[in-house]
């Protein structure tokens, strides 16, 4: 039966718990670091490298965001992990997270503080459970060791599916961060629908563990509970859209959250993880993967409609619909091998298949395709059945941010991707909208993306005269995905790179929400500060 009161341990002992909160009480703030250097090493060995050279290799994430930091604490287990956040904690001392630093939004850029790396976090080891079809991990191995770790293991019987683009550099734990998916359409696809259990720092060091449905909040609200003492930590009850959606911590209007979901996707604003239960699903006999091109646009929505209705609804049933959009053929390698004669856009599409054999699939696929009426020429679809031909297709998908990048560092600008979901009904309203606002600036740019889910990042390429403008125009589309009942963040999350998105999607009421949710754990917002919302004046160190 689902409790709303939480069980909380320290994994600390008394007595360091103690040292600790006598030490901070004497060294509080960032100008006591090189003191706290000396008392972390000699009562954890736990030690903090405040050599800049070696902090500036943790300042930096993908985001490219400008980061700072005074120190860098590498814990190497839970309890060194909760004597960090304990440290910091009690000191008042930020602190921000970081382990691949794969983001996009800079959600693991320090704005000052201290980093904890939780890179070398490798316990426990990954062990697959082929009875209950889950594995145990720890947040620091990569996804993609994770998923081949699996394979192994299971004799290549189960998978963990979840398969998001950056899976050969993201970590674990950073994925469960920002509620990673990628390829696999619908609530599949991301990683909190395959989280079953995790092990959790709050940010005072304190830890809980929790089963999916173990602890659910009521009347929007959790009890904390340890040696007779309680605080309420109230839930963000906002609304939140039923689609693809990484924008921000999950939320419920009726006020009822499972704890699990409220942790995957918050980017560390609640503490973290430090290892986790995921299931499994079996391992198909086989893949069926086309790729094929079309004429346009047009016709590739109207072919997303038909796939939809084949599957009665449930794109889920598909393992990748990727679609390559508005001027992909021209930053995409390979592209005269991939799309036939003029056709403009493409898509690439993976079926599991089970107890079907592949080319009784194939055949049935390409009668579909061809009988779809979307202008698919029988020559244009290529059936990738072989390593070469896969090789081809992930060189020519990899390639498109690769020379996108290339051609706004010549020109000393950067790319503005969007990360927009919209419902399917609003689908192509939204698209619609969006080419004629960046047409109309004459801008470069080109589409991509997750055609399953209505998700594609428009990637705007623009000159030194038009960064202004991109700007303005990428705010004019988040604006329009909020209006059609969308989301800013279909995967990226929200980070210190799009507060202002989260605020022009859910509202002061969203902020205020998520606020009030932190503040009860955290009340001088010092863990992963300047995540999601700004910290309030009140608490800036």
């Amino acid at each position: 039966m689902p409790t709303n009161v939480i069980k909380c341990e320290d994994i600390l002992s008394t007595e360091e718990i103690a040292a600790i909160d006598s030490f901070a009480a004497a060294n509080a703030g960032l100008a006591s670091l090189p003191e706290w250097g000396v008392f972390l090493t000699e009562k954890f060995c736990l030690e903090l490298a405040a050599d800049p050279d070696i902090v500036q290799g943790f300042v930096n994430d993908s985001s490219n965001l400008p980061g700072a930091a005074g120190g860098v604490l590498r814990p190497v287990s839970e309890r060194e992990c909760a004597a960090a956040f304990r440290a910091c904690f009690k000191a008042g001392i930020p602190y921000t997270l970081s382990a691949g630093r794969s983001n996009l939004t800079g959600s693991a850029t320090p704005d000052g503080g201290v980093i904890i790396s939780l890179s070398k976090m490798t316990e426990p080891e990954v062990t697959v459970d082929v009875e209950t079809k889950t594995v145990r991990a720890n947040i620091a191995v990569i996804v993609e060791d994770l998923r081949n770790a699996v394979l192994k293991q299971s004799g290549k019987k189960l998978v963990f599916p979840v398969d998001p683009t950056s899976r050969a550099d993201a970590a674990v734990g950073g994925a469960l961060a920002c509620n990673a998916s990628g390829f696999v359409p619908g609530e599949s696809g991301a990683i909190r629908d395959w989280v079953q259990a995790i092990d959790f720092l709050l940010p005072d060091g304190k830890k809980l563990t929790a089963s999916r449905g173990q602890y659910v909040s009521q009347a929007g609200k959790f009890i904390l509970q340890q040696n007779g003492a309680t605080v309420e930590w109230p839930v963000p009850t906002h609304p939140r859209v039923a689609i693809k959606n990484a924008g921000g911590p999950y939320s419920s209007e009726d006020g009822a959250v499972d704890l699990i979901d409220l942790i995957v996707g918050s980017e560390g604003l609640f503490g973290a993880v430090t290892a986790c239960t995921l299931k499994l699903a079996d391992r198909p006999d086989d893949y069926l993967d086309l790729f094929f091109s079309l004429p346009g646009e047009a016709e590739a929505v109207k072919l997303r409609d038909a796939v939809y209705a084949k599957l009665d609804g449930d794109l889920g049933k598909l393992s990748a619909l990727e679609y390559f959009g508005v001027n992909c053929r021209q930053y995409m390698d390979h592209e005269e091998r991939l799309f036939l004669g003029n056709n403009q856009v493409a898509i690439y599409l993976q079926v599991p298949l089970f107890g079907v054999d592949a080319e009784e699939a194939a055949e049935a696929w390409f009668e579909f395709l061809l009988e779809a009426d979307c202008g698919i020429d029988e020559d244009a679809v290529m059936l990738l059945d072989n390593d070469r031909d896969r090789a081809v297709f992930m060189e020519a998908r990899h390639s498109l941010p690769a020379n996108a990048l290339e051609v706004v560092q010549h020109r000393g600008t950067y790319t503005i991707m969007t990360d927009m979901v919209v419902p399917a009904e609003k689908f192509p309203d939204f698209l619609d909208y969006t080419h004629n606002l960046i047409n109309a600036e004459k801008m470069d740019y080109l589409s991509f993306g997750h055609f399953g889910d209505c998700h594609l990042h428009f990637t705007i390429l623009p000159e030194k005269a038009q960064l202004d403008r991109a700007v303005e125009i990428y705010d004019q589309i988040v604006a329009k995905s909020a209006e059609l009942g969308g989301v800013y963040s279909g995967e990226h999350g929200t980070g210190k790179r799009k507060r202002k998105d989260f605020l022009a999607c859910h509202g002061q009421a969203g902020v205020d929400a998520v606020a009030a949710c932190k503040a009860a754990i955290d009340p001088q917002f010092l863990l992963n500060r300047g995540n999601v919302l700004e910290a309030p004046r009140h608490v800036m160190v």
